[in-house]
């Protein structure tokens, strides 16, 4: 569907990409946005984009009232009033997703899930580009779908389908549909866990018998008990009995095929094993072939501030986990180690911080970092040392005093960057920097 008179809120990547989108076919198009920055207002100069800034309740109304669809940016919280504007006019809300569904009909492989989005997104990226079909990554990265479909030189879309783009499509019907976990997250924009819930379901909920394939973690009861019964379901799984499965330290498909071993893969903690699983269960189900999935398992590497090693000393080995600002992707990334010095904390973003110490077992001593320092050492309380940093580079240095040989000093924050830093990529690079001018200089940051 395609909208004569459109109202897009926010004018960041997505929504600038919607914008031209609607005004190439057609459409009138007027842009709010509550807190445009200089950068955002230049740009609707530029492109003589109507722009209208932080709309009192009044104007939202007729804005709203005067379009045919409501389409927000990613990250628009479900609290804000113009999604209660748009049930009080019958004003549809779409997203991205519907747009491109709308304009152009290539398929398109979806992959959601609270961690390992981006990883498993890249991975399949890579194994259909292995397999001969032209693909790109789009989405919930640098290009929007609603852009990435302007191109005619790809065969295949692979989406990262965020919750906050799931929950305002009204129809989507990918090829393949998967769904890698389920944690709390995001209660910052989303007014609660079940709302967030729902917000990954879509990513299920338009398949069919006939249409769509759904891929489902065996090993995440949350994930399936949303199992859509109308879709055909394969799953993946390391623990569990699955389609797609670890068997004898080999990866094998759904067909029983085996795709490599598990010492051919770069990496085999156990989030990397799942991760491995469901990106090849969603290009095989989605037109890549065995030799393709193959050729990408073997030569990955994984993706920066995902457990990146930073280095060695003193056999105490040292990782960027910046990219884990949600306490389930901590949680993944401590079980993978025997002993760890934990650096976590940062802005919460209104998660239960408490669950951290499910992995106690797993942790010599934690370091508290940010605004959520008092949070973090609640949480192991009575459970392991916990000391409380003021600083990145006081982090650095008293994480070195608290490791031993054999330990790995993981940043594995559990929270957002935005109280220390501009983003986790800042904070991650500030740490790694920070950690090898500590061995540089004899254990002393500079």
């Amino acid at each position: 569907m395609t909208p004569d008179r459109a109202l897009v809120v926010g004018f960041a990547v997505t929504g600038r990409a919607m914008t031209r989108a609607l005004r190439a076919h057609g459409a009138e198009v007027v842009v709010m946005d509550d807190h445009p920055s200089p950068t955002r207002r230049t740009a609707a100069e530029s492109e003589a984009v109507n722009l209208v800034e932080a709309p009192s309740d009044a104007q939202l109304a007729s804005l709203v009232a005067a379009a045919d669809a409501v389409l927000p940016s990613p990250g628009v919280p479900d609290r804000h009033p113009v999604f209660a504007a748009a049930r009080a006019a019958g004003v549809p809300v779409l997203s991205e997703f519907d747009l491109a569904a709308a304009w152009d009909d290539r398929p398109v492989l979806a992959v959601t899930g609270t961690d390992g989005k981006t990883t498993v997104t890249t991975m399949v990226t890579d194994m259909m580009n292995a397999s001969g079909q032209r693909a790109l990554a789009v989405g919930n990265t640098e290009v929007p779908l609603v852009e990435a479909i302007t191109r005619d030189d790809l065969d295949v879309f692979v989406v990262e389908a965020s919750s906050f783009r799931l929950g305002h499509t009204h129809h989507f019907e990918p090829v393949v549909a998967t769904w890698l976990n389920l944690a709390e997250d995001h209660l910052d924009v989303h007014d609660s866990t079940a709302r967030y819930t729902e917000a990954k379901a879509r990513i299920w909920a338009d398949l069919g018998p006939d249409h769509g394939v759904a891929v489902a973690n065996a090993d995440d009861p949350a994930v399936m008990a949303k199992i859509n019964p109308r879709a055909r379901t394969v799953t993946f799984g390391v623990d569990a009995d699955a389609d797609y499965r670890i068997d004898a330290s080999q990866l094998r498909a759904g067909s029983g095929e085996v795709l490599v071993t598990v010492d051919e893969l770069w990496r085999a903690l156990p989030h990397d094993l799942s991760n491995a699983l469901a990106a090849s269960a969603t290009s095989l189900e989605g037109g890549g072939s065995p030799e393709g999935v193959r050729e990408a398992l073997r030569a990955f590497r994984g993706l920066p501030h995902r457990v990146e090693p930073v280095g060695t000393w003193g056999d105490v080995s040292w990782y960027d986990d910046s990219k884990a600002t949600a306490p389930h992707a901590t949680l993944a990334a401590m079980r993978g180690f025997p002993s760890v010095v934990l650096i976590a904390g940062g802005r919460n973003k209104g998660l239960d911080l408490g669950v951290l110490a499910q992995a106690a077992p797993h942790v010599r001593a934690v370091v508290a970092i940010g605004e959520s320092a008092d949070e973090v050492a609640a949480a192991f309380f009575g459970l392991r040392p916990v000391v409380v940093a003021g600083s990145m580079t006081e982090a650095v240095a008293l994480a070195g005093e608290q490791a031993q040989p054999g330990d790995a000093v993981l940043l594995s924050p559990g929270c957002a960057s935005f109280d220390w830093f501009a983003s986790y990529a800042e904070r991650g690079d500030a740490f790694a920097i920070l950690v090898r001018e500590r061995h540089d200089t004899g254990g002393r940051p500079r």
